[in-house]
């Protein structure tokens, strides 16, 4: 990075307001269903967006949908192989993965998993895809070129969002036990597991591969930063309600908490530690979030709403039903 740039930088972390980011357009998918992870393909130009039964692919250069996968029940998230121009797709409802050519777009089969497989990833560094199971409470693990399970890791917990390094370590959230669990990725092995103090059903997770930090966004509002090498939690900052996702943008060095609320969480380094930069107002149901980190935009699925039903006895605290084809998206940047 050069110099001017590299002093922009300090300069929008340090003196960050809202005005920095802002919603630059909508792009609009249509449909009916509930959503999850969307994952970015940086060489083919595309994003993949989870919507209930099925993946939407969109083109990043035109904002338009170009394709999908309609037969992915319980869609949960999106993995790339781009070394084998190979996606693959976490079925939750299915208990299985799908994989598909990168390129067609056309399905290559299908692999059984744990129980709701929810978040998945690839790691290049051993070349296997892990699907991370709420249900039964372990990892499935895949060789990516195969596409055979070759092995399956106890996590003592429910897994949710992980991030790996490209160096042959893992981490993953683990929900119920507000713990982050590392794995060996070569050997598909549990090598150790600290506490998240102060956070409370984590759930989404990104990782700063320089400085050795991962941010973990907790149900109890607050964006949890701990250090890998210590395994303890360096800072604990308040996000906003329904937080399900966080992205890492390592060139500007900001973390982004999608608050369900309604609104965006902008968290920057401040010193030694780190500090809440910006909040910026989205759309409710907001709650998931990827980085391009090419144009640094930031990708975040909702939906309009309908009123909110009357509270019963058997659902204390009734959701909203997402209007019909309203499905879309926010695209955020500077």
């Amino acid at each position: 990075m050069g110099a001017m740039a590299m002093l922009a930088c300090l300069a929008m972390a340090g003196g960050l307001t809202a005005a920095d980011y802002r919603i630059l357009d909508r792009i609009t998918i249509g449909g009916e269903g509930s959503w999850d992870y969307l994952t970015v393909d940086r060489e083919g130009h595309q994003l993949f967006v989870s919507h209930g039964t099925h993946v939407a692919v969109i083109n990043l250069e035109t904002g338009k949908p170009v394709a999908e996968f309609p037969n992915t029940p319980g869609v949960h998230g999106i993995a790339l192989a781009q070394s084998l121009q190979r996606g693959f797709i976490s079925c939750g409802r299915a208990n299985h993965v799908l994989i598909f050519d990168l390129k067609t777009l056309k399905p290559l089969g299908e692999v059984a998993t744990g129980a709701n497989p929810d978040a998945i990833i690839f790691d290049a560094a051993s070349g296997h895809v892990f699907t991370f199971n709420g249900g039964s409470k372990n990892s499935t693990v895949i060789d990516a070129a195969s596409g055979k399970v070759i092995a399956t890791i106890p996590l003592g917990g429910k897994p949710e969002f992980s991030a790996v390094d490209g160096h042959g370590r893992l981490w993953v959230n683990i929900e119920d036990t507000s713990e982050i669990v590392e794995l060996d990725t070569a050997k598909a092995t549990v090598t150790r597991r600290y506490p998240l103090t102060g956070c409370e059903e984590p759930s989404g997770l990104a990782l700063d591969t320089k400085k050795r930090r991962l941010f973990s966004v907790c149900g109890n509002e607050v964006m949890v930063v701990s250090d890998i090498a210590s395994g303890k939690v360096i800072a604990k900052l308040p996000i906003g309600e329904g937080s399900d996702g966080v992205a890492f943008d390592a060139v500007r060095g900001l973390a982004f908490s999608s608050n369900g609320a309604g609104t965006l969480t902008i968290v920057a380094e401040a010193g030694a530690g780190y500090k809440v930069a910006a909040t910026l107002p989205t759309e409710r149901g907001a709650r998931t979030i990827t980085l391009d980190p090419d144009s640094h935009k930031l990708y975040t699925p909702t939906a309009r709403f309908g009123p909110l039903p009357a509270a019963t006895a058997q659902q204390p605290h009734p959701r909203p039903t997402a209007l019909p084809g309203s499905f879309h998206l926010l695209v955020i940047g500077r």
